[in-house]
């Protein structure tokens, strides 16, 4: 190449330039002649107008060997060592000095282009700006490809002005075409970076310019098959108008700013997620089966993404760009609002992931009581899809060995619902009852609105439907059993038009009621219930390719309800998902049995798990945390959360009150519900939104009126089948796995220098850490996640021995002696499961008692005995009284959650219980007949001195009288009072100090 550049002559060289840049001018056309390039170049985008010069505005001395005063991007594809994997702010795109004089003649030469799907997903963007347009600049994950976008600041209609390049650029080319754009804009301040982002997540108009809305913090919170799945951290809104037409606009569009604070309340740092290569819109057994579906079909390349739009939170935002770029989701990202969290279950060096995910609809959001029920086209309010996800991490990525393609047996998943009673019902909440009336606003015989709920949900999720209803049947005054009633119809009305296999199952209890009962087992009572449903819908356990008898298919989906979808609904579907858990980790070979006992570490993970799954989805339904959790209904709550309860309910009362209708507003604005149009009402001045979220009764006259009796599709009813694989395992010859699937870059492969503690697996949460530092009284332990703790296995660190005294800062030092037969069974876990009984699970010095406890032991852990000398000890530190008393504090909590006795409170006791009680009522100065020893003692103890001594003087008898005087006024404090000593404190505090004593509190 270097001879061919040398051998270019000036034209050439301008012709190349022209080629290479000329695609990204005026919409970025391909150009077919030298004098189409350089008719373009003429009136080139990539200068101000007046300034064109030599290449299209690229001044002739920009064709030298000077460099250019901008950042300077180095000419390595890694990425520098300062720049952490895991930070939630990303690396500014740096650019390099100026082209070379000479370039290489490329006007015939073929480039990278775009294909149909796109060439590769980009993970990184700089953001970069002159005083007409913006640049945004798209790197893959390997820094290797880029991308450019170019975006109009001015347009006065209001239009979005968007143009993409097709071409793919290498480092070097990028950098070579920003310099032109730099040196085409100097007269009016040229290229200049303004951020670096994550990702655009689409442009929003109110009611002048366009905004643009990007992604400036993120953070990991979950993998899936060799992808992260994101959470978005931080934003910035970028208005694309120009800073001098800002002015002039602001008094022609005077609510601009009203609009810009109303979306402002909408907080999208807190649980809105995103991912760059895994469809999180969609379960995962649809993403794999669609991705085999397209394999079957002879589609070798990626399956076209199709998102599910109901959890698309920003599709609004989205349909401006959608309408001028080729493919949006090369540029944007789609968002999704809900709950993701993720956690280890270690079985003897064993690794399973447990994945949780709750997509929010985005259809008919709301408020609590603004969002009841069902609006007319079948979508229900807080309506929320869970999906845990349970996978063995020996291959991470979908693919089995081989390599066969979307063939790994070690993925399952389990997928609820949960959503609002499918009837027009509501509630006004404008009084100040914390529970208002229930109201049904429309009686529909034929039950329309439901009608469409569940065929929507047999589109989704196949057939049959389990119902489990949670509202109250019997109250004093009727409110939810009102819809109980009503729903129980609705119900059996559908149900007479379904065919028998695949008629609506519903099962209706009074959860609430049940658990205030004392002869009641709620649980018992839900896992009944979840066993049902299992056995009706059964899970999706991912086939290996060859026979698939191992796979399976999640038919049908439990949809659960109480009367808000929070509290009641999250136990229940934590009692099904931790059925569902045992039934997955069983088709993993992880267990043997397809239960999971309550108290062990993969249950305390898994109930940690749900139950922030269930406080976002309340704090984004209802405005506060959960009231009652799990120990609530297994009734194992302490006493302290009661008084939590009862700030829960008060939070909850107080934002449904004054805070929920600028929230409601907020998604009316975002998710598109309110468009601005003149002459017509502002947000803030309409009185409901009722028909924001309801169809236009203008154009029932024009529909076709759906049928009252085939109310459901019948293709939805249909069995979903595992699709099969093909006989080359979809894989063409001298074909890369990369060409599929990118997860060995994103996931594998190091990009920049690191550390454990910034590394997502190694902060993900895990049941090792349910570990207690100590022993358990045999000395040993089972680190098996099945075994049932008691409380004393739970004991603290922070937990002092009763026999010493507390010291702050002292290093335990620890005897820690496994035997190798321990070590053996770490070694082979499999061992473990297959064979419980095996003699490397028996310790050779083990108890009686301890003889039936299954596991590894480790002996002689944190014994109690003295260590042998091993020297001079070193000088403890000072004692720091803030500290201790910290310190003594935090082990008042610890002790009253685990109580004790050690020997010297049991002899104390002894010695209490064995006191004599036959001493007699003394009712006269007489001694009785028969005195005991005691109380000889007694009446010795008081002497004549004693009694001597107690005497008033006449300086103590002043003092009482003058404490015990009232005088007129004595809530006034005259100058006379002052000096006396019970107003010390009201001294103190005229001269500025403190009511209360305060120390220092050493953390």
């Amino acid at each position: 190449m270097s001879k061919e550049l040398e051998s270019m002559s000036i034209p050439d060289i301008a012709c190349a330039a022209g080629d290479r840049y000329g695609s990204i001018a005026d919409g970025f056309s391909n150009h077919t002649n030298r004098l189409a390039v350089e008719e373009k170049l003429e009136r080139s985008d990539y200068s101000t107008e007046g300034e064109n010069e030599g290449l299209g505005g690229v001044p002739s001395s920009h064709l030298s060997n000077r460099g250019s005063t901008l950042p300077k991007l180095p000419a390595t594809d890694s990425r520098l060592d300062k720049e952490y994997e895991e930070d939630s702010t990303i690396r500014a795109y740096e650019r390099s000095h100026s082209p070379n004089s000479v370039m290489p003649r490329n006007g015939s030469a073929q480039y990278d282009k775009v294909g149909k799907d796109g060439i590769s997903k980009m993970h990184k963007f700089s953001f970069y700006e002159t005083t007409s347009r913006f640049f945004l600049v798209g790197a893959d994950v390997l820094d290797r490809k880029f991308r450019i976008l170019k975006i109009d600041r001015i347009a006065d209609s209001g239009d979005l002005n968007l143009a993409e390049d097709d071409i793919v650029y290498t480092r070097e080319e990028m950098n070579q075409l920003l310099d032109a754009v730099d040196e085409g804009n100097k007269s009016s301040g040229g290229l200049k970076l303004r951020s670096t982002i994550w990702g655009l997540l689409g442009f929003i108009r109110f009611t002048g310019d366009y905004y643009m809305l990007l992604i400036t913090k993120r953070s990991q919170v979950a993998m899936v098959g060799g992808h992260y799945i994101y959470q978005v951290d931080g934003t910035e809104l970028v208005s694309l108008s120009t800073p001098s037409s800002t002015r002039f606009k602001s008094d022609r569009y005077p609510d601009e700013a009203r609009f810009v604070g109303i979306l402002s309340n909408l907080d999208l740092s807190r649980s809105f997620y995103f991912s760059y290569a895994y469809d999180i819109t969609h379960t995962l057994q649809h993403n794999i089966s669609r991705e085999r579906l397209s394999l079957l079909q002879g589609h070798p390349k990626f399956a076209s993404m199709s998102f599910n739009e109901m959890f698309i939170w920003n599709q609004h935002l989205l349909e401006p760009a959608a309408r001028v770029l080729k493919n949006v989701f090369n540029w944007c990202l789609p968002i999704m609002h809900g709950f993701v969290d993720q956690a280890t279950l270690s079985i003897y060096g064993r690794t399973v992931y447990i994945t949780i995910i709750a997509r929010r609809s985005r259809f008919f959001a709301g408020a609590r009581f603004l969002k009841r029920g069902a609006n007319d086209m079948g979508y229900v309010a807080n309506d929320v899809e869970t999906e845990q996800i349970v996978s063995e991490m020996l291959t991470t990525s979908f693919h089995a060995p081989g390599p066969k393609l979307y063939a790994n047996p070690n993925y399952t998943s389990y997928v609820q619902h949960r959503g609002s009673i499918p009837l027009f019902w509501a509630q006004d909440s404008t009084g100040v009852t914390p529970k208002p009336d229930i109201e049904l606003n429309l009686i529909d015989p034929f039950y329309g609105a439901a009608a469409l709920h569940f065929d929507n949900l047999f589109e989704r999720y196949g057939s049959p439907v389990f119902v489990l209803n949670l509202v109250k049947a019997r109250e004093r005054t009727p409110r939810e059993s009102i819809l109980l009633k009503e729903y129980t119809k609705a119900i059996e009305y559908l149900n007479q038009f379904l065919p028998d296999e695949k008629k609506i199952l519903y099962k209706a209890w009074d959860m609430s009621r049940a658990s205030k009962s004392r002869d009641q087992d709620v649980i018992g009572t839900l896992e009944s219930i979840a066993e049902e449903v299992l056995k009706t819908t059964s899970f999706f356990h991912n086939g290996n390719g060859k026979d698939d008898e191992n796979a399976k298919m999640q038919n049908g989906i439990a949809r659960t309800n109480c009367i808000d979808c929070l509290d009641r609904t999250n136990a229940a579907q934590f009692v099904i998902g931790k059925l569902a858990l045992g039934h997955q980790l069983h088709a993993l070979g992880v267990i043997s049995d397809t239960s999971i006992e309550y108290d062990t570490d993969a249950v305390n993970l898994f109930t940690h798990m749900y139950h922030d799954h269930g406080d976002t989805i309340a704090i984004q339904y209802g405005g506060s945390h959960l009231v009652n959790t799990m120990e609530t209904y297994r009734k194992i709550n302490q006493w302290t959360s009661h008084s939590r309860d009862m700030v829960e309910s008060f939070k909850r009362y107080y934002n449904n009150s004054f805070l929920d209708g600028q929230r409601q507003e907020a998604y009316n604005l975002f998710l598109g519900n309110y468009i601005f149009t003149q002459g017509q009402p502002m947000l803030w001045d309409l009185s409901t939104d009722y028909y924001l979220h309801h169809s236009d009764p203008r154009v029932w006259s024009i529909k076709n009126r759906r049928s009252y009796v085939d109310w459901y599709k019948p293709s939805h009813l249909q069995t979903r089948r595992m699709p099969a694989l093909p006989h080359d395992n979809g894989l063409p010859a001298q074909t890369s796995l990369e060409c599929f699937d990118d997860y060995w870059l994103e996931y594998y492969r190091p990009l920049a220098v690191s550390s454990f503690q910034k590394i997502f697996s190694y902060r993900m949460n895990s049941t090792l850490r349910y570990i207690p530092f100590k022993s358990t009284q045999e000395g040993r332990y089972d680190l098996s996640p099945f075994r049932v703790r008691s409380g004393s296995e739970h004991e603290t660190l922070e937990r002092p021995r009763p026999d010493n005294d507390p010291i702050i800062g002292e290093t335990l030092h620890v005897q820690c002696q496994a035997p190798s037969h321990a070590v053996a069974a770490v070694m082979h876990p499999f061992s473990a499961v297959s064979n419980p009984d095996s003699s490397f699970l028996e310790s050779s010095k083990a108890t009686p008692e301890s003889q039936d406890t299954p596991g590894i032991s480790y002996v002689n852990l944190l014994e109690n005995e003295k260590l042998p000398d091993q020297g001079p000890k070193s000088s403890k530190s000072p004692k720091d009284k803030s500290a201790i008393a910290q310190w003594t504090l935090n082990q008042f909590v610890v002790n009253s959650l685990n109580p004790s006795v050690n020997s010297a409170e049991m002899d104390e006791y002894g010695r209490y219980i064995s006191h004599p009680l036959n001493l007699p009522l003394v009712i006269s100065s007489d001694a009785p007949p028969t005195p005991s020893l005691d109380l000889i003692d007694y009446i010795q103890s008081a002497s004549a001195d004693t009694l001597g001594s107690l005497h008033s003087t006449e300086e103590d008898i002043a003092d009482f009288v003058e404490f015990i005087y009232v005088g007129d006024d004595p809530l006034t404090v005259t100058d006379a009072d002052t000096p006396k000593k019970r107003y010390k404190a009201y001294r103190q505090w005229l001269k500025g100090k403190s009511l209360f004593k305060q120390s220092r509190i050493d953390t």
